[in-house]
């Protein structure tokens, strides 16, 4: 049974959806002011690792991750590029779409856009309005905080009524802890904002960033759902002020379950652009790492744990995710393999005592993965176990003592596995005539012992980007 660490009651709790066998999540996905840095995918492939072990589970699981594409941010740097803030944002929005693709998350059932759920906004103002949980100042529309009780609970803010000032207020989105403020749930327009603004009848302006969130999880989640995850920055002010939002709006539970991933360094110091250590995803893949090496270093931390992104940990992902498909190439190689008889047992050395000890070891890789995952999603608990398997099942390997049918139930294991990890999808390879002519002249050079013209052909592959790997079960290609 999966337990999370609930932000919201700071422990670990058993996972009980609101509706059986559904589960409806919100994800914060990005502001498209910029191409998404690799401190942002920590967050997003923590949630679409929860996502995969959830339908992994059994869980048909209905996820929304918004695209913030009008805040402060959005508005300034179009400005400074001299171009409308949709044209703008889109090219950003395009370019997060290829990332994640990149990166195999799963897509949200729906990406929500806040420019285009203006309408659900103002109606949700309207209903806090209703409530008294709102005053108007200088044409823009703010949340009274000291009007919510329990206002910051999610932060472990335990404000006392003669702390929350009134009339203090912060039209900024962004803000820390000790600048707690009645925030802005829609700014008047200012001339800085150039030409973006709606009319409404709160006048003409613009949404603050946090009342996005609420009005679009609440359209399209309901006004009670099961999980919503971010990074731990979020945790104040955005999450507490949805919260202070829907709970107002609505007079209901928000979230059940808040789940919050900590923060990741570069190289042991915080991510900046003054330490010379900030990467989009892009930056990274350009030095010549894999898409597979960066997602696999991005979730072998269990989400929890602060991670340290260093590129000697780019090289040993790269290395772990080489070993699993070296493992999965000779496990299917022995699938394939037939001896004269036509026999599934097609090891020389196959024991009917062996494939027991494959069944016990394929029992036990499931049991330790689920029971890790379980455990608050602690991946790298689950690849240490896949890892442990991995080495037993090469044991049986070396000796010959494993039969095709064995061999296919240990490549089933891993892929069910990757169902959750999405490390090792395979990108669709197909050696075109000219490559599998070189691989047969080499094999006929080979035969002749011509062993200088057959080197040739390898390092003529090589040069095409395709290795070769000489296996006592043959010859087997991979991409360089």
């Amino acid at each position: 049974m999966l337990k999370v660490f609930n932000t919201l009651r700071r422990k670990l709790e058993e996972f009980k959806p609101l509706e059986k066998n559904k589960v409806k999540m919100y994800n914060c996905g990005p502001t498209v002011y910029n191409f998404a840095h690799i401190g942002n995918f920590r967050a997003y492939v923590c949630s679409d690792i929860l996502r995969r072990y959830l339908e992994y589970s059994g869980y048909d699981v209905f996820q929304v991750m918004n695209l913030t594409d009008v805040d402060d941010k959005t508005i300034r740097d179009s400005q400074k590029e001299g171009i409308g803030l949709i044209e703008f944002t889109e090219r950003y929005n395009k370019a997060f779409f290829e990332d994640i693709e990149t990166l195999n998350l799963k897509r949200a059932k729906v990406f929500p856009k806040a420019t285009e759920h203006i309408k659900e906004m103002i109606e949700l103002i309207k209903k806090l309005e209703k409530n008294g949980h709102t005053y108007i100042q200088d044409g823009s529309v703010y949340f009274k905080i000291s009007s919510f009780k329990n206002y910051g609970k999610l932060a472990g803010l335990n404000f006392k009524a003669d702390e929350l000032q009134a009339g203090s207020r912060v039209k900024a989105d962004e803000y820390e802890k000790e600048n707690a403020q009645d925030f802005a749930l829609w700014k008047a327009w200012d001339p800085n904002d150039g030409d973006v603004f709606w009319e409404t009848e709160y006048g003409k302006g613009r949404p603050g960033w946090h009342i996005e969130c609420s009005a679009m999880s609440g359209k399209y989640l309901g006004e009670s759902f099961d999980i919503h995850t971010g990074g731990i920055d979020l945790i104040f002010p955005h999450h507490t002020n949805e919260i202070a939002q829907s709970e107002g709006a609505f007079g209901k539970n928000f979230v059940n379950y808040w789940l919050h991933n900590e923060y990741m360094m570069v190289e042991g110091k915080k991510m900046s652009k003054r330490f010379n250590n900030f990467y989009t995803l892009r930056d990274v893949l350009a030095m010549g790492y894999s898409p597979k090496a960066v997602r696999y270093l991005l979730l072998s931390t269990n989400y929890r744990q602060p991670l340290n992104f260093t590129f000697d940990g780019l090289k040993a992902a790269q290395q772990s995710v080489d070993r699993m498909f070296e493992f999965l190439d000779k496990l299917e190689m022995f699938v394939n393999a037939k001896n004269e008889s036509n026999d599934k047992k097609s090891s020389k050395k196959y024991t009917e005592d062996s494939n027991k000890k494959v069944i016990a070891l394929i029992t036990k890789v499931n049991q330790d993965f689920e029971k890790e995952m379980d455990n608050d999603l602690n991946t790298s608990g689950a690849l240490a176990a896949i890892f442990d398997f991995m080495r037993e099942i090469n044991a049986l390997m070396l000796e010959q003592n494993l039969s095709s049918e064995d061999a296919d139930r240990c490549v089933m294991a891993i892929k069910e596995f990757d169902e959750v990890l999405g490390v090792l999808e395979r990108e669709k390879e197909s050696l075109d005539k000219e490559i599998e002519a070189l691989i047969e002249q080499r094999e006929a050079a080979r035969k002749k012992k011509d062993f200088k013209a057959a080197d040739k052909i390898r390092d003529d592959l090589k040069a095409k980007g395709i290795l070769l790997d000489d296996t006592p079960l043959g010859v087997k290609w991979r991409k360089g």
